[in-house]
């Protein structure tokens, strides 16, 4: 008979190797190679801690009802388009633009459209002075949709606009991401449905987390639509900039008028209906602008068929000719965007990734510096922004296109947050994007080959530690 204390090592043992081969039989199948090989280094490592981050963080899996609802709401976001063929705009033939077009359709539900006037707000309190006083002169109702809300002086001033329209007659509603706006959901929640504006938190979890989803999914949009009259999106949340002690953040945000409103406000009232199970009749035709921007809204998220984002964003990088400037504070890329940016390198393309220095995620700042030299080889340039965090993300292809949005270039935000980008199909739009890239660059260092080499032998090591970490950030 065996010992008691050889008995129980035994029992451990096997449970050990039956968490190991469970791992291995399990999570290729249901998680991209790239995770798979994460959660098996993980599994392999630390079984008993492993397998139970995996049934959490492993897959990101959303309720059925969640899925089902999407799945109606583009439904109905098809549908409704259908009269309004006069908006649709129609890319000449054999172009770049012609080739993204369908795809942007058919994985994220609009049409382009021609009408819209686009202003690129890149001053962070002007955008913020624009959005209260547009909240101000509105006459008919206000919807905010936003990953975060601080209690700091603008969530105070956020909340006080909304209560001043809401005394006014204005029917406001605010969805709030549960996790980025925990502060200022505990502050001004009450106080917010006591001035009769509805207000809910997505993704909530805690005890409701099996009709959400998996925990660490987050509604990552930004947007705002007054009165089907003026809209914004962007890459500012409703916060004081500071988020990264003595970098104030640097934001870039779209203000909009057109036929591009009502597709923002069918985005909120998409992610309205996901979450609280009601429709909203707010679909108005915007007026036409004399402007005639035209832009094509990408939503992307977990809740859909495919990862919208990625797919648009290499498709971009693929099509470009001759330059495509990137900008992103967290860049963490699956391997087809590496590949991506890679190939556009080496056939002559003139990239250009713009980065922050600053960082207020310590192991993604860590794991894409793993990408540097790679990228440098193959002939991208990589510039560190230096004033500010740099928090801002949009993407800029030729003299085309431009994609501004919600989007980082990190697997978070390719598979698991849901997002929003706004492509525009227009060289104004783009010339001004150019501009705004251009003061970065004047502020940022260009990294090169042999300095990026010349660092100690310890960031390498750390480096690449945390890059086996890229598929669960």
């Amino acid at each position: 008979m065996l010992p008691n204390w050889l008995e129980q090592g035994t029992w451990l043992l096997a449970l050990d190797w039956s968490i190991r081969l469970a791992a291995l039989l399990w999570i290729p199948a249901r998680t991209t190679p790239g995770a798979a090989r994460s959660w098996l280094l993980l599994v392999g490592f630390v079984p008993l801690l492993g397998l139970p981050l995996y049934l959490l963080f492993g897959h990101p899996w959303l309720s059925r009802q969640r899925i089902l609802r999407q799945a109606q709401a583009s439904q109905v976001i098809r549908e409704q388009q259908l009269p309004l063929a006069a908006l649709r705009w129609m890319p000449a033939g054999d172009t770049q633009v012609a080739e993204m077009v369908p795809l942007v359709e058919r994985q994220g539900d609009f049409m382009p459209t021609h009408g819209n006037a686009v202003e690129l707000l890149d001053d962070y309190a002007q955008s913020l002075r624009q959005l209260l006083a547009d909240i101000d002169d509105a006459r008919e109702r206000v919807h905010l949709l936003y990953y975060l809300m601080f209690d700091d002086a603008v969530g105070e001033a956020v909340t006080a606009t909304l209560e001043r329209a809401a005394a006014r007659g204005v029917k406001c509603r605010l969805l709030l991401d549960a996790v980025g706006a925990k502060r200022g959901l505990r502050r001004y929640r009450k106080r917010l449905l006591a001035a009769g504006v509805d207000v809910h938190a997505v993704l909530p979890g805690g005890l409701r987390w099996r009709r959400s989803g998996r925990m660490d999914l987050r509604n990552h949009r930004k947007i705002a639509v007054i009165d089907n009259r003026v809209g914004f999106v962007g890459s500012q949340n409703l916060a004081e900039p500071v988020f990264v002690d003595g970098f104030p953040n640097r934001e870039l945000v779209a203000r909009v008028h057109g036929p591009v409103v009502s597709h923002l406000e069918a985005v909120f009232a998409s992610d309205w209906f996901v979450e609280t199970g009601r429709r909203l009749q707010v679909w108005p035709d915007a007026p036409v602008c004399n402007t005639n921007v035209v832009t094509q809204l990408l939503p992307s998220g977990p809740a859909y068929p495919f990862e919208n984002a990625r797919d648009a964003v290499n498709a971009l990088i693929h099509l470009a000719r001759r330059k495509v400037v990137l900008v992103t504070p967290y860049f963490v890329p699956d391997e087809a965007t590496l590949s991506a940016l890679r190939i556009a390198g080496v056939s002559g393309v003139d990239v250009q990734l713009i980065l922050s220095e600053s960082n207020n995620q310590r192991l993604t700042a860590w794991a894409q510096e793993a990408y540097y030299d790679e990228l440098l080889r193959a002939g991208v340039k990589i510039a560190l922004y230096r004033p500010h965090f740099l928090h801002a993300k949009h993407l800029s292809v030729d003299d085309d296109i431009a994609l501004v949005g919600s989007i980082n270039l990190d697997i978070r935000s390719f598979a698991l947050n849901a997002e929003i980008g706004m492509l525009c199909y227009d060289p104004g739009v783009v010339r001004r994007l150019r501009e705004i890239e251009q003061d970065y660059l004047s502020q940022s260092q260009q990294l090169t080959l042999q300095q990026w080499r010349s660092r100690p032998t310890w960031r390498r090591s750390r480096e690449g530690i945390a890059r086996l970490a890229d598929a669960l950030m």
